[in-house]
């Protein structure tokens, strides 16, 4: 099987690289005989970068570029509208991955110089691709990789409808180490609220920036031809109540090289073959560029037209399964971007609490639907017993999680010190030695010397945080409750600081600057209502977990119970209930729990204390997993998802 690839930027290139991998019989030809540098830079999630370093891996060809991990949107004054954590994308100058997918290119795989004419037939199957200098390359499948404006598309489907040109974008590359010390790996975005015009700026290098400003052409524009000096006066003047670092990134800006891109999409085509013809990458799908997904596409539809070429003889079948498997994404990123075109042109129709970040992709939760038994669990960020019973409830959802749902709620355990009373605690001292004693006891980390030096004057601020959290995201708000008793239990660190809790939030994925303003308004409102609801409950001990079932018969487990208790709640209010099997791999137990101490990973794989050490420390070893080490024990963080 011969294969020809009609356009050689990321596309196709990937793609023949791909099929070269497998010793399939592969010709690129690309009508430019030096590669052009427009499209400056571009994001690319890990699912697309993953494929360039398998196809680079022993080659000792560096994948280039660096990784975002900072989304900042701004209005443009500078006011923060979203600032959120990003995982797994990295920025690449366009002509770096260019030369990197050449230099893994064999000698001979590439043709130049090869403007696509048309195709050559025989009893209705393409045999040739005609160039218009006269040559002619022969093969069995023919590939479209020739971008936005394909040729091949033309020939084989005739003319799509694009959307009109309503958005452009000026494009530039500057450097500026200055700015680039003070935000690496941050994109940083700042969009009008009451006009349609945006400015974005990412780090490509240490010392280097791409940016662009997204604008809508209906209400100012700027000819596609205009020299550098008028389109640096259009940039200036469209710019001019912006904040002064996009000034100060304009002054190093060479707007010789600098241009302004057509920004446009066409709707999901019936299908991405005819005969034995096929396209990928911009010239079979085309979504604006709001979405940040056309080079990632471009990369897996390569890959997942090389898996069925491999898996199925017949081409024209292997093509429609290709289509089957990127059809459902490639239209979700179409209107997606469309959708947020809309949102762009009409800025009026912006609410920041629900403005999409498209680089954040969100999991959908496996644990959707109703469920036979409700669980409401009454806790405080400083409980140390609702710390001690985290193993538990961590495999009561490995084995009977698809019963039951948890709500959280906040029962307000130290509103203040002023004749605050609880047994024997009555000050913050008290609260260290009983700390220490739990520890003792239970076999989990605490560190009671936080309430000798630095003590809490109330367990209030980080409930409230934790419904602004919830609010937001119920999933990503119980990572937020975990990481903020990390810090207090085991780092030390004061968690009434409004500073920690923002940085918990930015580092479980949570939108922060949506987080701080929500803790400021609607999370208190929200905290009373907990405290009436426990109130109301006669909620007095924590951790308090109260189940009922759909015949609405109720069970409440107070204080500390072992796993057994729990267990017996659930058959009980469930008699056919069956656990799942417990998967005690260490891998999938970090997979689930990113953080875990040498208690919960003892208690999760079934190990003994001595067992677990020596698993914990050969996984540590292996660079598998990462530690902090308190006074009373280690907590271990899963760094599997950089391998």
């Amino acid at each position: 099987m011969k294969v020809v690839i009609i356009g050689g930027g990321v596309a196709g290139l990937s793609l023949g690289l791909l099929l070269n991998k497998q010793n399939i019989e592969v010709v690129i030809n690309e009508k430019m005989t030096e590669f052009h540098t427009r499209g400056h830079a571009f994001l690319m999630h890990l699912d697309g970068w993953s494929i360039l370093e398998e196809l680079s891996e022993g080659k000792n060809v560096p994948l280039p570029g660096i990784e975002i991990g900072e989304f900042n949107f701004n209005k443009s004054n500078g006011e923060p509208v979203k600032r959120q954590k990003l995982n797994l994308w990295r920025c690449i100058r366009r002509k770096d991955l260019i030369a990197f997918l050449n230099r893994l290119v064999p000698e001979g795989l590439i043709k130049t110089g090869r403007i696509f004419s048309h195709f050559i037939y025989e009893n209705g199957k393409a045999i040739a691709a005609q160039f218009s200098n006269g040559e002619i390359e022969y093969g069995d499948i023919f590939i479209g990789a020739d971008g936005s404006n394909s040729a091949v598309r033309e020939a084989v489907f005739g003319s799509v409808e694009f959307t009109k040109v309503e958005v452009k974008e000026v494009v530039g590359l500057c450097k500026n180490e200055a700015l680039a010390s003070k935000l690496p790996n941050v994109f940083t975005k700042f969009q009008s609220d009451t006009r349609g015009i945006s400015f974005g700026m990412i780090p490509v290098s240490a010392s280097d920036f791409v940016w662009f400003m997204q604008y809508n052409s209906l209400e100012a524009d700027c000819c596609d031809k205009s020299t550098p000096e008028q389109l640096k006066a259009f940039c200036d003047f469209q710019l001019s109540d912006f904040p002064p670092i996009v000034n100060e990134l304009l002054a190093t800006n060479d707007y010789s090289t600098s241009y302004i891109w057509n920004t446009r999409d066409f709707g999901l085509l019936p299908k991405f073959h005819q005969g034995n013809i096929v396209l990928i990458g911009d010239a079979a799908h085309l979504a604006l560029p709001f979405t940040s997904a056309g080079t990632t596409n471009a990369i897996l539809d390569a890959k997942a037209l090389t898996d069925v070429l491999l898996k199925i003889g017949n081409s024209e079948l292997a093509f429609e399964q290709y289509y089957a498997s990127r059809k459902d994404e490639i239209s979700k990123h179409i209107y997606l971007g469309r959708e947020l075109k809309e949102l762009f042109m009409h800025p009026e129709k912006i609410d920041g609490d629900k403005m999409v970040v498209p680089l954040i992709s969100k999991k959908e939760s496996d644990d959707k639907g109703d469920k036979p038994l409700k669980v409401q669990y009454f806790t405080d960020p400083i409980c140390s017993t609702c710390w001690v019973v985290q193993p538990m409830l961590r495999r009561l959802k490995l084995e009977y999680g698809e019963y039951f749902d948890i709500d959280y709620r906040m029962g307000g355990l130290l509103p203040s010190w002023t004749d605050y009373q609880r047994g024997p605690i009555t000050q913050p001292s008290d609260v260290a030695s009983h700390w220490e004693e739990v520890c003792m006891i239970h076999g989990i980390p605490l560190d009671g010397d936080i309430w000798l030096e630095d003590p809490l004057p109330s367990s209030y601020p980080p409930s409230i945080a934790f419904k602004a959290a919830q609010m937001q995201d119920g999933d990503l708000a119980i990572l937020f409750l975990r990481r903020i008793k990390e810090m207090l239990f085991l780092e030390k660190k004061n968690i009434v600081d409004l500073n920690y809790l923002e940085n918990a939030a930015f580092e479980v994925g949570l939108d922060s600057a949506k987080f701080i303003k929500d803790y400021e308004t609607k999370a208190q409102e929200a905290f009373r209502n907990d405290l009436i609801l426990a109130q109301n409950m006669e909620v007095g001990v924590f951790p308090t977990l109260i189940f009922t079932n759909q015949d609405n018969k109720t069970i409440i487990a107070k204080g500390y119970q072992e796993y057994e208790y729990f267990e017996d709640i659930i058959h009980q209010l469930i008699p056919n209930a069956q656990k799942r099997s417990l998967n005690t791999d260490p891998v999938f137990l970090f997979s689930c729990f990113s953080t875990m101490t040498n208690k919960e990973f003892s208690f999760l794989s079934e190990k003994s204390v001595e067992d677990t050490e020596k698993t914990l420390d050969d996984l540590y070893e292996r660079g598998y997993i990462d530690k902090f080490e308190s006074k009373n024990g280690i907590i271990w963080k899963s760094k599997l998802a950089d391998y």
